[in-house]
């Protein structure tokens, strides 16, 4: 079994939480810490003024409570809220946090996924730890 399990979670169409969410409980014991990780991006400069007032905080807290109710359904869950290049926060926090299992969804990839690589094929690359990718 895994000491601390980190499942990277996107909030969109694309992307539905609970297979990873299952195979993180088939990978956990009675100890193991999960946490639950969704990674906004940046917003460029230039946008900022074109989004409502307040739309960024009120989207935090919508993601925070929706990390919070899945990590309940784990003994030691937590969900993570955090801003950056999704594939580089996945790592470092991987690696700061003493992640040994990264359970994340992928997409089917496009040329462009060839091209420049996915958030998924980044972790896989370079994370020191296991990666279960699930597709």
């Amino acid at each position: 079994m895994y000491r601390h399990i980190l499942v990277p979670l996107a909030f969109d169409e694309a992307h539905e939480p609970e297979p990873a969410l299952a195979v993180a409980r088939q990978l956990s014991g009675d100890d193991t810490r999960v946490s639950l990780l969704h990674v906004m991006p940046e917003v460029p400069g230039y946008a900022i003024s074109y989004m409502p007032e307040g739309y960024r905080e009120e989207l935090e807290q919508a993601i925070r409570s929706e990390l919070e109710t899945l990590a309940r359904g784990f003994g030691s869950g937590a969900g993570v809220l955090a801003s950056g290049d999704a594939g580089r926060v996945i790592l470092d926090w991987s690696g700061q946090n003493g992640v040994d299992c990264i359970v994340i969804a992928s997409h089917r990839p496009g040329l462009q996924d060839y091209l420049l690589g996915s958030t998924a094929a980044r972790v896989v690359r370079h994370a020191a730890c296991s990666v279960h990718v699930l597709r």
